[in-house]
């Protein structure tokens, strides 16, 4: 499969998942990072959004009537 053959293969969703995967593979084949570092990173990133995502969502909670 040539690599037109793989766009016009995969949907958007897929060819952006692609892209990740396959830049993540080279950088950690080549030593730019360990994939310690890519979880330690990611799971940051996965807190924060989770953070971001209870406060937008608390913020329109209604308070509770007295």
């Amino acid at each position: 499969m040539s690599f037109q053959e793989a766009l016009e293969t995969l949907s958007r969703d897929e060819r952006f998942k692609a892209t990740v995967y396959a830049m993540n593979t080279l950088l950690i084949q080549k030593g730019v990072y360990a994939p310690e570092e890519f979880e330690q990173v990611f799971k940051e990133w996965a807190e924060k959004e989770r953070a971001r995502t209870q406060d937008k969502n608390s913020a329109h909670v209604p308070a509770p009537a007295l």
